[in-house]
């Protein structure tokens, strides 16, 4: 374990405090330093937002275990937070830093603000829409693209010739300036913003040193084609992922462009994991005397064609496997998971029963049904109408607490006390209004 205890000394715990410890620790203190409980002490805003940025880095295991492991230089970005974030980046996402938001005590490096500590640039995450026949048969996609690419013209010096950057006036050099925030009625607290004059650089470029190309901004828009490779057997939100691809930052590598697959539904097909299910229509005749031909179109277009034996009747809802004929195994396209067929039986319509003779039929169907044994006491005739099954279903009122289209009790946090949250000794949490 690394020797920095910072983020543990924040919460007042130990480097070996279970995650319960941690979450009861912040959670005291919190109340014991926010804001509102501390009118007069103009650093209680920035001392209830670090100690938020701990617990949120401790509570995570993957940002804890980098901590531990490097301490702050993990969270730098040089210990394998993903995607090369540093601390700084970390707390700008949970806690919106930037202008008029917190910044913290922390001192991860000099002026400059996150860009300075990157390894290398931010990944660009985009979903990708497919269809279930491209993930069984595979293809290749061509694509426009544009990124940020490093000006060429002045190596992402941003400067014109060998002209310097002279340090920001607004904010010295710092990167950030001090603000005043208004924390409650009459109460105000001072907080660490970025320095919008210099992007939290420390220093900037005159207008008239700037490049000609990139107007002092260091990178410029590039187009570029891209090719990606949807294999055979991939599956939903599977990533694809084209190293180097992404945007580029003076001084560091691009992060990578990454597609995440979504996959939309079929109108015939289901897929579970490597297998598939669908469902076949047949008469009564074929569900009777057994039937030979092509019941479905494949997603490749084949068709398939099966015989079922006559003399072993199909009800509805039975079903069959067909070996093999699943999706292909990602990786393994050779091999194929199962194909699960579940049957339907149509039985035979209005227009038909009419048209038949009725006697001949009863003849070859098996015999009804024979009356109860023994008899009720009691017998009514009852006359009938046809229904549809979906209408004694539908919620009686809204709310139904059984219907899944509405919240039910408990599964809204609100819903709930913690009994932790109001130990002896403690007071009530204040919120602002």
């Amino acid at each position: 374990m690394a020797g920095d205890t910072t983020l543990y000394e924040l919460l007042g715990v130990r480097p070996d405090a279970t995650d319960d410890d941690i979450k009861k620790a912040y959670r005291k203190k919190a109340r014991e330093h926010h804001p509102d409980k501390n009118p007069n002490d103009p650093e209680a805003g920035q001392k209830f937002q670090e100690m938020a940025a701990a617990y949120e880095i401790l509570s995570s295991t993957e940002t804890r275990e980098s901590y531990d492991t490097y301490g702050l230089d993990g969270l730098n970005g040089r210990g394998g937070v993903p995607g090369g974030m540093d601390a700084a980046d970390i707390f700008a996402e949970l806690f919106g830093g930037g202008p008029g938001g917190f910044h913290f005590g922390f001192d991860f490096g000099g002026p400059g603000g996150p860009h300075r500590h990157r390894t290398r640039g931010e990944d660009s995450v985009i979903p990708y829409e497919v269809t279930l026949e491209e993930l069984y048969n595979g293809k290749s996609v061509k694509m426009n693209m544009e990124k940020e690419a490093v000006c060429g013209m002045c190596k992402g010096s941003g400067a014109k010739g060998s002209a310097k950057p002279k340090s920001c006036a607004k904010c010295e050099g710092k990167g950030y300036v001090m603000l005043q925030t208004q924390i409650g009625p009459g109460r105000y607290g001072t907080s660490r913003a970025m320095c919008t004059d210099c992007s939290g650089e420390g220093e900037k470029l005159r207008e008239k040193d700037q490049c000609k190309k990139c107007k002092g901004k260091k990178t410029v828009k590039e187009k570029t084609r891209q090719e990606i490779f949807v294999e055979r057997g991939m599956a939903d939100r599977q990533r694809i992922v084209l190293s180097g691809a992404g945007d580029e930052e003076p001084g560091v590598p691009p992060g990578d462009v990454i597609f995440q697959l979504r996959t939309r539904p079929h109108p015939a097909f289901e897929r579970s994991g490597n297998d598939l299910l669908t469902r076949v229509h047949i008469t009564l005749s074929e569900a009777l005397l057994g039937f030979s031909r092509i019941i479905l179109t494949h997603l490749d277009g084949r068709g398939i064609h099966i015989s079922s034996p006559a003399g072993k009747p199909i009800k509805t809802g039975d079903s069959i496997m067909l070996r093999g004929e699943g999706m292909p195994i990602y990786k393994n396209p050779d091999q194929k998971g199962q194909l699960y067929v579940v049957f339907d039986v149509d039985m035979p319509d209005a227009e038909w029963v009419r048209t038949v003779d009725k006697t001949a039929l009863a003849a070859l169907l098996p015999p009804g049904k024979p009356e109860l044994d023994p008899k009720p006491a009691v017998i009514d005739e009852v006359s009938f109408e046809e229904s549809d099954i979906a209408d004694v279903r539908e919620p009686p009122f809204p709310g139904n607490f059984f219907d899944d289209g509405y919240a039910k009790f408990g599964e809204n946090e609100d819903d709930w006390e913690d009994d932790e949250d109001d130990e002896e000794g403690d007071e009530p949490d204040c919120r602002q209004q």
